[in-house]
C-alpha cells in the first residue's frame, strides 16, 4: 500500500465509485492523529447527488455481481486477504497513526481480519441449498418438494465505527459479498482512511466495478439520507446505541443488524481462581484503553475476597505501559478531547459520591492513565455508563444472586464474564443472565469471528458472526414443484 497513491486524488484521499477513486465537489474534511494532532490527510465530503450516484452504481453492479459463481467471488474475497496479510505493517502503523491502537493490537488487527475475509470465503462455499418434502407434515400426502436456496438482499449499507475500522468494516462487507450483495460502506469519520486501505485491496483483487462503493463525509450531512434512501435493501451499523435505535427509526421495513453499545459485567465469585480473574479482568478492562463495546467495565465481587482481588489487580495495572503507539505503549490517547473529557466526568462523579481510587488519577489531555476505582455504588454513574475509557469500577456485592441483578439492571446485554471453579455455579450465573454471551472463566471479547455475536436489550439486534452474517445478508428463496400424475403407477 506504502504511500497510498491508488486511492489518491491529488493530495486527497478519495471517495470510491464504480472502481474508480474520485474527488467529491465539496470540500475535503481534515483528518488529526489523536495521538499527537497532526494532520494525516484529507477525505471527501460527499452530497446528497454523488450519494444518489453511487447507490445508482451499485444496485446496478449488484445483478451481474450476484450471477457470478460463489466460487469466483470467493476467490476475489481471498486475494483481498492476501493483499492484506501482506502490508499489516503498512496498515497498522496508519492505526496507530489514525486511531491511536496500540502496535500490537494495530497488526494484530489486519491479520484477523484477512483470516475473517478467508474464512467468509470458505464459508460462502461450503452454504448448502436444500429440498424438503411434503409428507413430513401431518396429514399431508408426498405430492410436492420445495427446494430452498438462498439469494442476496441487493444493496447493503455498511456503517463502520472508529475503534475497528478495518476488521468491523471487512465483518460487514465480506460476508454480504460472498451472499451476491453490493456494498456502500460508510466509514466513521475517525478511522476513516484505514478503512479506504482496506476497500483498496478489494480493488486490487479484482472486485469488479460498483459492487463495493465507500462513501466519506460528515455523518450529520449524509447519515440520514445514507439511512433513509431508497435505494437500500439491509443496513449493517456498529456504533453507539443512541446512534442505532435513530437508524432503527428511520429504516422503516429495511432489515437491521446492529451492533451497540454495552456495559459488560466481570462477576467474581468468592471460589474463583483470583490470580486467573485478575489476568483476564485487566486485559478484558484495559486493552485499547477500553474503547471496545466488549470491554469488561465493571466487576461484581463477592465481598469476601473483593480486598484479595483488587490487591491482584492493582500491580497489573500500574505495570500498564503509558503513552504512544509508537512507544509501544498499551495504553495510549483516546480518539478525542471530548471522549476523554466524558471519561474524567464519571470519574469526577464517583470520587465526589466517595469511591475510592486505588490506582490513577493522571491526564495529559486525551490521555488518561488507567484508573480503578473501589467502592463503587449503584448511586454513581460509573456503574451504569459505558466509558468508552481506561477506568474499571470495583461493586462489592454479598453473592451471586445480587450481583445477577445488578448486572441486569443495566439497559445493555451485550457480554458477560463469570469466574468461578463450580461449573454448576457458573451454569446458573450464565442462565440468568440478560447478555448475547456469557465468558465462563475468561474475559469478555468479540470472536473468534466464527462464533455467533449478539447482544440484547439496548446493545443491539440481530446475530453476527461470518455465517449467521451471511444468512442476515441473504433470504430463502423457495420452490415448490408440485407433482403431478405418476406414470409408472
Amino acid at each position: 500500500m506504502g504511500d497510498s497513491k491508488d486511492f489518491k486524488v491529488g493530495n486527497v484521499y478519495g471517495y470510491l465509485v464504480h472502481g474508480q477513486w474520485r474527488k467529491a465537489q465539496g470540500e475535503p474534511l481534515p483528518s488529526h492523529s489523536p495521538v499527537d494532532g497532526s494532520l494525516i490527510g484529507y477525505v471527501q465530503s460527499l452530497s446528497h447527488e454523488e450519494v444518489d450516484e453511487v447507490y445508482a452504481d451499485s444496485k446496478e453492479a449488484q445483478k451481474g455481481w450476484a450471477k457470478l459463481p460463489i466460487n469466483q467471488r470467493a476467490a476475489i474475497l481471498r486475494k483481498a486477504a492476501d493483499i492484506l496479510a501482506q502490508e499489516a505493517d503498512d496498515l497498522g502503523l496508519m492505526l496507530e497513526k489514525e486511531i491511536s491502537k496500540d502496535k500490537a493490537s494495530s497488526r494484530n488487527e489486519v491479520l484477523r481480519t484477512a483470516e475473517l475475509i478467508r474464512y467468509t470465503a470458505d464459508e460462502g462455499e461450503h452454504l448448502r441449498g436444500i429440498a424438503a418434502g411434503s409428507d413430513v407434515f401431518p396429514g399431508m400426502p408426498n405430492d410436492r418438494i420445495a427446494i430452498i436456496t438462498r439469494e442476496p438482499l441487493g444493496v447493503v449499507l455498511a456503517i463502520s465505527p472508529f475503534n475497528y475500522p478495518v476488521n468491523l468494516a471487512a465483518s460487514k462487507i465480506a460476508p454480504a459479498l460472498i451472499a451476491g450483495n453490493s456494498v456502500v460502506m460508510k466509514p466513521a469519520t475517525a478511522g476513516v482512511i484505514c478503512t479506504l486501505y482496506l476497500a483498496d485491496a478489494f480493488v486490487r483483487a479484482g472486485i469488479p466495478a460498483g459492487v463495493l462503493n465507500v462513501v466519506t463525509g460528515k455523518g450529520s450531512v449524509i447519515g440520514d439520507y445514507l439511512v433513509e434512501h431508497p435505494a437500500v435493501d439491509f443496513i449493517n451499523f456498529t456504533g453507539s446505541t443512541l446512534v442505532g435505535q435513530g437508524i432503527a427509526k428511520k429504516a422503516g421495513m429495511v432489515p437491521l443488524l446492529l451492533e451497540l453499545g454495552g456495559k459488560d459485567a466481570a462477576i467474581v465469585l468468592s471460589d474463583a481462581d483470583l490470580d486467573k480473574a485478575a489476568k483476564e479482568i485487566v486485559n478484558g478492562a484495559y486493552s485499547y484503553s477500553g474503547q471496545r463495546c466488549t470491554a469488561i467495565k465493571r466487576v461484581l465481587v463477592e465481598d469476601k475476597v473483593a480486598d484479595k482481588l483488587i490487591a491482584k489487580i492493582k500491580p497489573l495495572v500500574e505495570k500498564l505501559k503509558v503513552g504512544t503507539p509508537e512507544s509501544g505503549a498499551f495504553i495510549t490517547p483516546l480518539i478525542s478531547q471530548k471522549a476523554a473529557d466524558y471519561v474524567e466526568s464519571l470519574i469526577t462523579d464517583a470520587i465526589d459520591r466517595k469511591a475510592t481510587v486505588v490506582v490513577g488519577g493522571k491526564h495529559e489531555k486525551n490521555l488518561i492513565w488507567p484508573v480503578l476505582l473501589d467502592n463503587v455504588t449503584t448511586d454513581m454513574r460509573v456503574a451504569w455508563e459505558e466509558p468508552f475509557g481506561p477506568v474499571l469500577p470495583i461493586i462489592r456485592v454479598k453473592d451471586a444472586k445480587e450481583a445477577v441483578a445488578i448486572a441486569n439492571k443495566s439497559e445493555y446485554g451485550l457480554q458477560s464474564a463469570v469466574f468461578t471453579q463450580d461449573i454448576d455455579k457458573a451454569m446458573a450465573v450464565a442462565q440468568a443472565l440478560e447478555v448475547g454471551t456469557v465468558h465462563v472463566n475468561g474475559r469478555t471479547e468479540r470472536g473468534p469471528d466464527n462464533f455467533p455475536f449478539l447482544g440484547v436489550k439496548n446493545s443491539g439486534l440481530g446475530t453476527q458472526g461470518i455465517r449467521y452474517s451471511i444468512e442476515a445478508m441473504s433470504r430463502p428463496r423457495v420452490v415448490v414443484v408440485h407433482q403431478g400424475h405418476n406414470p409408472l403407477d
